[in-house]
């Protein structure tokens, strides 16, 4: 199902590498296996000592990082939990029941139900004071974070929206043609439709429709500095775009099979420093000085992942993808 990316398995492991580089052998340190459903979801807290885990249990749980033991059970959901965030404060979970829920990270107890979409919720995130999610119902909705009430409802789409970030006012340019229009910061969402689309949160309105996957938009992730956003696909393409003039910068197409997720580098990109690779591989021509992206590095089975190197600075890792 997409937008619904199960872990598959009813317990998870914390693993340290023994060799520290790929294809090494590596031992878990813990093992937590409270779980009665396979996991869909893992978030760590900002300070690394908590663990908050979503399942198809229909239950979220907090574990401490430091022993592996369980500290808090979430209950309240009716359904299968799809995603979870973990905050310093609070912990937010959203569910094929149609709700959000936020909790109290020391009692476990339920201090908020966010009710409104009429389907499920597939993603939310929580930024800038806000809780924003995304749905089957083919919208996305920006909340008040302490009144759980909707502030913003965003609606475009043509079929679920799966995938969304966000990008906060003071991230983007202060020229007076954009300042107003992003006033309030920037959504970008991603659906089966195949389009992404950039909203103005303070007003609602779609900013710019993001056009050129043939398949559906699986995930995607925002290099704020440039404003750029980086798309991916079951048409089995990467896709880089302005968010602000809504035009496509380039196209990362090395992989034979959709892809799941993204993941944005600091600095020089993670992926391309674990293991040297012979090639270098342009992505689409001219002019490659902005409109291509290099493979710097591809699995070295061919099967999961591959770290690409873009123009500037930008690098965006990439794990794992289906092979069909």
């Amino acid at each position: 199902m997409p937008g619904h990316p199960s872990l598959a398995g009813r317990s998870f492991f914390l693993v340290l590498s023994s060799t520290g580089g790929m294809g090494g052998g590596g031992s878990a340190l813990r093992v937590c296996a409270d779980h009665r459903g396979g996991i869909n979801w893992l978030s760590l807290s900002p300070d690394g000592q908590r663990l908050l885990t979503g399942s198809e249990d229909g239950t979220a749980r907090l574990w401490s990082t430091a022993d592996g033991q369980c500290c808090a059970l979430l209950q309240g959901h009716e359904s299968y939990v799809t995603f979870c965030q973990l905050e310093d404060e609070a912990a937010f979970t959203c569910s094929a029941d149609c709700t959000i829920r936020k909790w109290d990270v020391l009692t476990g107890q339920c201090l908020q139900v966010f009710r409104g979409h009429t389907s499920i919720v597939n993603r939310i995130l929580v930024a800038n004071n806000q809780l924003f999610s995304s749905s089957y119902d083919r919208t996305a909705r920006a909340w008040s974070v302490d009144k759980g009430q909707v502030s913003r409802e965003f609606r475009g789409h043509r079929n679920c929206v799966l995938t969304l970030a966000y990008s906060a006012p003071w991230d983007l340019p202060g020229a007076p043609c954009v300042e107003e229009a992003v006033a309030g910061g920037l959504l970008v969402t991603g659906s089966t439709d195949g389009t992404a689309k950039v909203w103005q949160v303070a007003s609602g309105c779609c900013h710019q429709t993001l056009r050129g996957h043939t398949g559906a938009v699986l995930c995607l992730v925002l290099d704020t500095p440039s404003h750029t956003a980086f798309t991916g696909s079951t048409d089995a393409t990467i896709r880089a775009w302005d968010i602000l003039s809504g035009e496509q910068l380039r196209v990362f197409q090395e992989h034979q099979g959709s892809v799941i997720c993204l993941e944005r580098g600091l600095g020089s990109c993670p992926a391309a420093r674990l293991r040297p690779y012979p090639r270098l591989v342009p992505t689409l021509s001219p002019p490659p000085s902005s409109r291509t992206g290099t493979c710097t590095r591809a699995a070295q089975t061919g099967r999961s992942s591959a770290g690409w190197q873009t123009p500037g600075s930008a690098c965006a890792r990439l794990r794992p993808t289906d092979t069909a």
